[in-house]
């Protein structure tokens, strides 16, 4: 495959016209897709993993902006340098990583958002046909369908590995169980939650927790006392997860860039260790990054959250480095 950036390939992938032959070498942008990458590294029939955009957003409670992160994410990527000295190669090319459009879910209200999008990632899923699909948000209620799809294509008991400042096991929030607040609530009957990088949370969500087998909250300033919580995560974690991956996880010195940014969240290389030992140790049948609202002007988080979607990537087909 020819590299996104070689300088001799002035194309870059992009084919606007059916006079492929004589168009190719015109030096069109870099295509919009995740990393830029060109036709053939991009494509659905090559491809092994797949992102699906969904830019939602209705229940947020704070600061809004959220609908815009997926589309700042790919914009971002495309200026991502594609070699990884972690694994001494360019990931994405061995890959293949196909970006679908963006779904734009109904208006109609929460409930019938979260059905329509629970049929969208069913159908996804099915043409996937064993791709890993990455979802992009939006708010995090959009988890919660997601999740469900992937849970009932396993036999074991999914767990969801939730990196997120937040516990979100609101029966309900403002009025709605479909709120960004009630994602991991709308799933604990299909699948066991750990949650990790936790620093903002309520007693009903802490009642929930201590109630519930299949519930672990790792508190965000345990991380910063030793990595003793990295093996308490991964003893919590059941063969098959799923990765919820909310950006108020990190500290919002990192990405100041989301609805409610906590302070004393994650740092960068710690949490690098630990996802590349989840993506090493367990089954990760799915994904989803999540609350990124860019900030006009300000491209750093949207930079690093769109590096973390790609270190993602090259964690669940590390074995290709």
């Amino acid at each position: 495959m020819p590299n996104r950036r070689d300088p001799d390939h002035h194309g870059r992938g992009g084919d606007p016209a059916p006079a492929r032959g004589r168009l190719r070498d015109l030096p069109w942008e870099l295509p919009h897709s995740f990393l830029g990458l060109d036709e053939q590294a991009a494509s659905f029939a090559d491809a092994s993993a797949v992102i699906l955009p969904v830019p939602y957003e209705s229940t947020t409670s704070y600061g809004g902006g959220a609908k815009a992160g997926p589309s700042a994410i790919i914009e971002a990527s495309r200026y991502i340098e594609l070699y990884d000295q972690e694994f001494d190669a360019e990931m994405a090319l061995g890959i293949g990583i196909h970006t679908l459009p963006a779904v734009v879910l109904t208006r109609a209200g929460a409930g019938e958002a979260m059905a329509e999008l629970r049929e969208v990632h069913d159908r996804v899923l099915d043409a996937a046909e064993g791709r890993f699909v990455l979802m992009l948000g939006g708010e995090h209620s959009v988890s919660s369908p997601a999740i469900r799809s992937h849970a009932v294509r396993h036999d074991e008991r999914l767990t969801v590995l939730q990196l997120d400042a937040h516990a979100d096991l609101r029966a309900e929030y403002e009025g709605s169980p479909h709120s960004h607040a009630s994602a991991m609530a709308r799933v604990l009957d299909v699948a066991d939650v750990v949650g990790v990088g936790l620093r903002a949370v309520c007693q009903e969500e802490v009642d929930v927790a201590r109630a519930h087998d299949g519930v672990t909250m790792i508190w965000a300033d345990e991380m910063w006392e030793d990595d003793r919580w990295m093996e308490r995560a991964l003893e919590r974690l059941g063969p098959k997860v799923y990765l919820t991956f909310d950006v108020d996880y990190f500290d919002p010195s990192l990405v100041p860039s989301t609805g409610t940014p906590e302070p004393g969240g994650g740092d960068w290389y710690r949490t690098l260790r630990f996802l590349k030992r989840v993506f090493a140790e367990r089954d990760v049948v799915g994904c989803d990054v999540v609350e990124l609202a860019p900030t006009p002007g300000l491209h750093a988080p949207d930079f690093l959250v769109a590096k973390l979607v790609y270190k993602l990537l090259s964690y669940r087909f590390q074995d290709r480095g």
